[in-house]
């Protein structure tokens, strides 16, 4: 604590101090006037400003902002270089309007397609989701506006948000759930942190010491200020006690109440009030001298960016020659998306913009020669027979039909989760009506999640432009007729059918549990895990060029603890057009090493984006440690990479992998291992520490241990799986006398072997 805030904090009243740790109203923390502290003003949101006009009672009327492409749409970028700058673009805005802390980035993992506030989050994969979000909010702080990263854990649905308890093990929070928020702790070093509604095993987000002190500031390093999320507090005295600082937005003086009468009456530790009033002040004063400095922003500018950004997130899923379209052919457009498209979502992040236009308004700008039929409506599911015919009859005219489609904003919002994951029954009607008339059909996707797409074989190109902010007409007119190359990747598996979907038994749970019973195998995880076919995998996404990866190759075979290793390979645009590629490294265990909770079959551990023209070859590196092979064990309650073989695998997408280099790991450490009569042989054939002299008792009575255990009656597999199963205390019955004589010896030097 500096002398400045610790001055601050001796000179406050108790009623200041608790004062201090609740907002004065829906968007700003408390003044305290006579002692020259500033009140901090905050907004949402994570792709645009809802900052509320000034002089206006009403908390959701709010100013003019740009709309970036939302979470959904800018993890497609597989880039956090994007997301740097649209942070660095929205801190611009925020610190010119007054703002000193933006809410965002949303990073909870997409557990299930059917979260309504999917298309907030960026990915269903941590190591992707961490990545973007360290840029964010590096993007953002250069401005001198603080970051919030929301919503602190395991906050994966919209049912019941405010009371459901996530309930899982310690390694698929460690594993899963937790890491995004690690990485953008520890590389972004955001001012705040948000928590979230809900209750982890048992006890709320707001009032979770584990969450917010063990491991937030303990063990990340964090040192802002923890803020509820808007009416999460559930114990005030109990939330400050465990770490949560800022109640927002505020209860009128409540629970300040609480907090005084806590303090007075030895329930509550004044100087645990104090810490979380330091923490505070820290950023109020960062804030308030940053604010110091004029700042402006230049909104034709910032249009243009969110155009950009929203070509770069753009994703080509399926293409058999429809696209990209071009000048001379006659291009029906139908569905009422091309008109008024769907660019964000519903609820909190919704940005008040009057700068979006449709492709159909970007293809007449640009003099394209377009027909248009609207076909079906964009806010709703209702079908008009006469307007079907209508497009169909567009459609078979045309050379090609593209159809606008996607999900109505009533489908998908922030506070209520889908029931499906179809489109409109009348959208799908109409998609399946023009693909049996016309070859050339294209569907162009607004959504903020995956959808079934029962036509998608029958129709020729996909182009999915997820919720791409109010740069989307002009973005999706560029890909479509090849002025920009499309170089967007899935960030989240798109399944065939919902039903296919890991947690479809569990989801959303009761309404008072919901139980994460598919622990690590999340995404692709699950898929990959079962073989599973999908409509679209993780990492996929199409290029109007192609890409050759080649000499891959890593400076040293071997890993070990404490160090690194450094792999490469050269990537060539094999193709006659300028485009990105996104080279994928994912990191497969292939010790053999029984895990408890299954083994993954790959995990992403690195991604880079490099943009070639025709031709041009790059090199791409990767530098990975022991961390980069590790799942998280709770019997350590660390991150654990056993000794072996480990395959690195370079690829286009998860299930398009071009390089697979092999890389030996090594390790002193071991996994606790708890030795008694029930130990089965073949965990302790299995561990180096115990194998050698299980090994030596099995040589020295291998004839009875061949006479007792069914050599003969049985194929060597089955004696072998036999022998693996064997519980210790059983070579008194199957290892004859000299077995039964040298356990007790066994026993004892096997347990000197795993003390730790």
């Amino acid at each position: 604590m500096s002398s400045t805030i610790e001055e601050l904090v001796s000179a406050l009243t108790l009623e200041e101090k608790a004062g201090l740790c609740s907002g004065q109203d829906f968007w700003r923390t408390k003044a305290v006037e006579r002692l020259g502290i500033p009140a901090l003003m905050v907004s949402d949101g994570p792709h645009g400003l809802r900052t509320q006009k000034s002089g206006s009672d009403n908390p959701n009327d709010s100013i003019e902002a740009v709309c970036y492409p939302a979470g959904c749409a800018a993890a497609a970028s597989f880039d956090p270089a994007l997301t740097r700058r649209m942070g660095a673009a929205l801190g611009r805005e925020a610190r010119a309007v007054g703002v000193g802390v933006v809410l965002g980035p949303a990073i909870n993992i997409k557990r299930s397609p059917l979260c309504g506030r999917n298309f907030e989050y960026y990915s269903e994969d941590p190591f992707l989701a961490g990545e973007l979000a360290a840029g964010f909010i590096q993007g953002m702080q250069s401005e001198g506006v603080g970051a919030c990263p929301k919503h602190f854990a395991a906050n994966s649905q919209e049912t019941r948000r405010m009371s459901a308890d996530s309930r899982m093990d310690e390694r698929t929070l460690h594993e899963i759930y937790l890491p995004a928020f690690e990485t953008a702790v520890r590389d972004g070093q955001p001012w705040t942190l948000m928590c979230s509604y809900n209750r982890v095993n048992g006890t709320y987000a707001s009032e979770n010491p584990l969450l917010l002190d063990e491991i937030l500031r303990g063990q990340w390093g964090f040192t802002g200020f923890t803020m509820s999320d808007w009416g999460a507090v559930n114990d005030r005295v109990r939330g400050v006690a465990a770490g949560l600082d800022l109640e927002m937005p505020g209860s009128g003086g409540v629970n300040d109440a609480k907090l005084v009468e806590a303090v007075r009456s030895g329930a509550l530790d004044e100087a645990v009030l104090d810490k979380a009033a330091a923490r505070i002040l820290n950023i109020v004063l960062r804030a308030a001298d940053l604010a110091k400095t004029s700042a402006t922003f230049d909104r034709t500018a910032d249009h243009a960016l969110a155009v950009q950004l929203a070509k770069e997130s753009g994703v080509l899923l399926q293409n058999l020659g429809a696209l990209p379209l071009r000048e001379g052919q006659r291009v029906a457009y139908i569905g009422a998306f091309a008109e008024t498209p769907r660019y964000q979502g519903g609820g909190s992040s919704h940005v008040n913009t009057g700068a979006a236009i449709g492709a159909l308004e970007a293809a007449r700008r640009n003099n394209r020669m377009v027909s248009y039929v609207e076909g079906f409506p964009a806010d709703r599911d209702q079908r008009d027979e006469q307007e079907f015919l209508r497009a169909v009859t567009a459609a078979e005219e045309a050379d090609v039909a593209v159809i606008f489609a996607g999900l109505p904003e009533m489908f998908e919002s922030e506070g209520a989760d889908r029931r499906h994951m179809r489109l409109p029954d009348c959208q799908n009607n109409l998609i399946a009506r023009v693909a049996a008339v016309q070859k050339n059909t294209v569907v162009v996707l607004h959504a903020g999640a995956p959808v079934e797409c029962p036509w998608a074989e029958d129709v020729s190109a996909v182009l999915c432009m997820y919720l791409a902010g109010e740069g989307i007409g002009e973005a999706t007119d560029a890909l479509l007729w090849g002025e920009a190359n499309p170089s967007g990747r899935l960030p989240e598996t798109w399944p065939l059918r919902l039903e296919d979907t890991p947690c479809y038994l569990d989801y959303p749970g009761d309404g008072l549990t919901a139980d994460y019973r598919e622990g690590v195998y999340v995404g692709y995880r699950w898929y990959d895990g079962r073989r599973m076919p999908v409509r679209w995998p993780f990492g996929h996404g199409l290029s109007y060029t192609g890409y050759v990866y080649r000499d891959a190759a890593l400076d040293k075979d071997t890993l070990t603890d404490g160090d690194s290793v450094t792999l490469r390979v050269r990537v060539r645009n094999s193709g006659a057009v300028r485009g990105a590629e996104v080279v994928q490294l994912y990191v497969s265990d292939a010790t053999g090493t029984p895990v408890a909770g299954g083994r993954v079959p790959q995990a992403l551990r690195g991604f880079q984006k490099v943009m070639l023209e025709p031709g041009q070859e790059c090199e791409v590196s990767f530098t990975l440690t022991a961390r980069d092979l590790s799942r998280y064990s709770a019997e350590l309650h660390d991150w654990y990479a056993a000794p072996g073989r480990y395959e690195l695998r370079l690829g286009h997408s998860s299930r398009d992998i071009r390089i697979t280099v092999p890389l030996q790991f090594k390790t002193e450490r071991h996994l606790p291992l708890t030795v008694d009569e029930n130990t089965p042989l073949g965990v302790l054939l299995a561990d180096p520490r115990t194998a050698g002299p299980v090994q030596q008792m099995l040589a020295a009575n291998s004839q009875a241990m061949d006479n007792g255990g069914g050599d003969g009656l049985m194929p060597p597999d089955a004696v072998a799986q036999m022998l693996d199963a064997m519980p210790l205390r059983a070579l008194v019955n199957f290892g004859g006398p000299g077995a039964a004589a040298a356990l007790p010896a066994l026993m004892k030097t096997l347990r000197k072997a795993t003390k730790n």
